[in-house]
């Protein structure tokens, strides 16, 4: 590669001097290609359609080379999802036990200059082929040493499971650089109904005067800004420091009153899950008594307890803001929720 691009080069001085000595000097002509790897697992579609958004820059630019891998779970997981299924995937996600993989294209010997690892929330952790991902071996030898930045869609919680996810990188050796989260703008209560239907039946459509699930359309356009910056920071070496690429670009805003929420949800996850791989493995018949009777809990716990938890904050608002404060700063690291650079992205 590097042989036949000077080659191109002598070349193109023979017949165009001055043009070398411009191009000559741009960051983009200059050393080996910068290889990224994009690791992504979606459902819907709707984080493949972020993720083409932010790769599209880095496409377009001959000096990236990016390698996409699409994972595949072994036992695909189907969309719309069944109910029983739906739920009988959460014991094994919530106890970060995923299904196996399909053979990954990747043999773990290759050199990534970056790692974007785009992924969904299933039950307040990462979702399982993501999860599977990072605990296989290939993963391990590849993430080791590597800067990585984290792409989010979600309904809006995903604090808990960006938690289980930095711990996973950590144990891989990997850096985490920057977290970009988009999340659903429809009001929490109702993206309670309007997500698990687009999930179960497939429709997207709002209803009854609700919103349509998931993210907007600008959201999925604005997500180019993001692409376009890690092109910048990629032909100036900023993957190889300690400063995020995308600061100032509005990457995530956390929502710091969903955290006690998230907890009691990650526990009752937790709990419920360990009963339910307990009595049969994932499909065994034995499981969906168990699995209806965890419903109607859930449900409580939806209706009733984090009502209260909000209830709660807002009239204790005073004595919580300063660590409601630190809760919002330390989830919104690295990246941040500025916007001071993004009139220079938005395009």
């Amino acid at each position: 590669m590097a042989g036949s691009w000077l080659g191109r080069a002598v070349y193109t001085r023979k017949l165009c001097p001055l043009l070398v000595t411009v191009t000559s000097f741009s960051p983009s002509t200059i050393g080996p290609p910068k290889r990224v790897l994009v690791v992504r697992y979606s459902q819907t579609g709707q984080l493949d359609a972020v993720s083409d958004q932010i790769l599209g820059p880095l496409l377009a630019d001959p000096r990236i080379h990016v390698h996409v891998e699409t994972l595949r779970p072994a036992q695909p997981f189907p969309f719309p999802w069944p109910f029983l299924a739906f739920l009988d995937a959460f014991p094994e996600t919530a106890h970060m036990r995923p299904l196996p993989l399909a053979p990954l294209s990747l043999r773990g010997d290759e050199d990534f200059d970056l790692v974007v690892l785009p992924y969904q929330v299933w039950f307040l952790a990462p979702s399982q082929p993501i999860t599977a991902f990072l605990q296989h071996p290939v993963a391990l030898r590849l993430l080791k040493d590597k800067p990585v930045v984290t792409v989010i869609g979600c309904r809006n919680m995903w604090l808990m499971a960006h938690e289980k996810l930095k711990a996973m990188l950590a144990a891989a050796g990997a850096r985490l650089l920057d977290n970009v989260v988009l999340t659903d703008p429809g009001p929490t209560f109702a993206t309670f109904v309007t997500t698990p239907v687009w999930l179960l039946f497939g429709r997207k459509r709002g209803f009854w005067g609700m919103p349509d699930a998931g993210l907007v359309p600008a959201q999925i356009s604005g997500a180019r800004r993001f692409g376009l910056a890690l092109r910048d920071g990629l032909r100036s070496d900023a993957e190889r420091g300690t400063e995020p690429m995308l600061a100032g670009l509005g990457a995530v805003v956390a929502e710091p009153r969903l955290y006690f929420g998230e907890k009691v949800g990650t526990r009752s996850f937790f709990l419920w899950g360990k009963l339910l791989m307990a009595v049969g493995r994932p499909g065994s018949v034995q499981r969906k008594p168990l699995l209806v009777t965890y419903v109607l809990f859930l449900f409580t716990l939806i209706v009733t307890v984090l009502p209260v938890s909000l209830g709660l904050q807002a009239l204790l608002r005073p004595l919580f803001r300063q660590r409601l404060t630190r809760i919002k700063a330390r989830f919104e690291l690295p990246s941040g929720s500025a916007h001071d650079r993004r009139h220079r992205y938005d395009r």
